[in-house]
């Protein structure tokens, strides 16, 4: 078994402001439960906002400012940690919250993602054996039995059946493989059509949602992978998905789609 990564630290500016609101809020007796009813963000939310695990918006902190009295001292403190608009960068453990969530959505248009690769296919983008175990490792997302796996959506522009990768006996293995996971009950695959306008062209992400129903992205960049929370992201993700979906073959058609891919590779 490879060993276990270890999970970067929190953004010490984060814990920073978390700490400050729990002594505020500690210091007027207050409970989590209730900032998260003002709030309408969850009780466990507000204990990841408080440990510098999730970044505050504006909204929550002038309400949170208000209610404890604080005098703008956490609205300042905010700003400080935002300056020019940037938010503080958090670096989420992104295996860890693939882990922890019970429902994934991905969108691809050049290479199979990482959750559905097998071995060879991820040999050929790793190199490195402790990567490429380390992948592998995290794969067990989509079959273990406790907690119960992830529940995950892979929309797939049909160009991913055809970018060679590695060799076409790479390829071969991996589409048959691909099409044995589209037959997993928690596993969906769709192939996308993107014919006249093109839709998802801001490159590949992937949503999670958590066991409380809140939303974490991992969206692909050139230099790095960035990883969100901020509901304005979300909201614009949620748009590409919409339209993704709207162009996605149901699920036999897609196994067909995939199936007919193989001829090439044969």
């Amino acid at each position: 078994m490879p060993p276990r990564r270890q999970r970067p630290r929190e953004s010490p500016a984060l814990v920073a402001f978390g700490r400050q609101m729990r002594r505020l809020r500690e210091a007027k007796g207050i409970k989590q439960e209730t900032i998260g009813h003002l709030t309408t963000v969850s009780g466990p939310q507000v204990s990841r906002i408080e440990a510098g695990k999730k970044r505050a918006t504006r909204p929550f902190v002038e309400i949170v400012d208000d209610h404890l009295d604080a005098g703008g001292s956490l609205i300042s403190l905010w700003e400080d940690l935002n300056k020019d608009g940037h938010p503080v960068p958090l670096w989420f453990d992104w295996p860890k919250i693939e882990e922890d969530a019970t429902e994934l959505i991905t969108w691809e248009h050049t290479i199979v993602p990482g959750l559905l690769q097998n071995e060879a296919y991820a040999r050929a983008f790793l190199g490195v054996d402790e990567a490429i175990e380390a992948r592998i490792a995290r794969q067990s997302v989509l079959t273990r039995d406790d907690p119960p796996p992830v529940a995950l959506t892979a929309l797939l522009s049909e160009a991913v059946l055809y970018h060679l990768v590695g060799s076409p006996e790479v390829m071969h293995e991996q589409l048959t493989h691909l099409v044995a996971l589209s037959e997993l009950p928690n596993v969906t695959i769709q192939m996308v059509r993107n014919n006249g306008r093109p839709a998802g062209t801001g490159g590949a992400f992937v949503v999670a949602t958590m066991e409380d129903r809140s939303e974490v992205a991992y969206l692909e960049m050139v230099v790095r992978g960035i990883t969100t929370d901020d509901p304005s992201d979300l909201a614009k993700l949620s748009e590409v998905l919409r339209e993704l979906r709207a162009r996605a073959f149901p699920e036999d058609m897609s196994r067909d789609v995939m199936r007919k891919a193989l001829e090439k590779w044969t």
